[in-house]
C-alpha cells in the first residue's frame, strides 16, 4: 500500500506522526487534498480542520488555528501554531476535545468565514463518530 508520512507539530510537541492514506488540509486559498506521488510545495494553512485518512480507512481529524505545510513526495509536516486533536474513547472525551477545538478556533480574529466553516465541519463530525 502506497502511504505518506504525517507529521503534526505545535510550539508544545508532536501532534500526530503516523503513515497515513491520504490528508485534506485548509490552504490559505482554499482546501486541498495530499496523496502519496504528491508534487513538492510549501503553504500557508489557516484555522480549519486537518482530515486525515488512515490506513485502515478510519480518519483522524485535527483542528488548527494556522501554520504552514511542507509537501514532498511521500511526506507530509505540519507547522501549526496551535493544534488539537479532536477523538477519544468516550463520548465526553469527544466533547471535551470539540470545546478545546472551538476555543482554539475562535481564539484567533483573522477570518470569522474560516472559523464558522471549521466550526461546521468539526461539528459534522462530531455528530458521525460512533463510539
Amino acid at each position: 500500500m502506497n502511504t505518506l508520512k504525517l507529521e503534526i507539530v505545535t510550539p508544545e510537541g508532536q501532534i500526530f506522526a503516523n503513515d497515513v492514506k491520504s490528508v485534506t488540509l485548509p490552504g490559505k486559498e482554499g482546501e486541498f487534498g495530499v496523496l502519496p506521488n504528491h508534487a513538492s510545495l510549501v503553504t500557508l494553512l489557516q484555522a480549519g480542520v486537518i482530515d486525515i485518512e488512515l490506513k485502515d480507512g478510519n480518519h483522524d481529524v485535527v483542528a488548527i488555528n494556522w501554520g504552514h505545510v511542507k509537501v514532498d513526495e511521500n511526506s507530509v509536516t505540519v507547522l501549526a501554531d496551535g493544534a488539537v486533536s479532536i477523538g477519544g474513547a468516550s463520548e465526553s472525551e469527544v466533547a471535551k476535545s470539540l470545546e478545546a477545538a472551538k476555543a482554539l478556533l475562535e481564539s484567533i480574529s483573522d477570518s470569522d468565514v474560516a472559523i464558522a466553516m471549521a466550526t461546521a465541519k468539526i461539528e459534522t463530525i462530531a455528530k458521525t463518530r460512533k463510539f
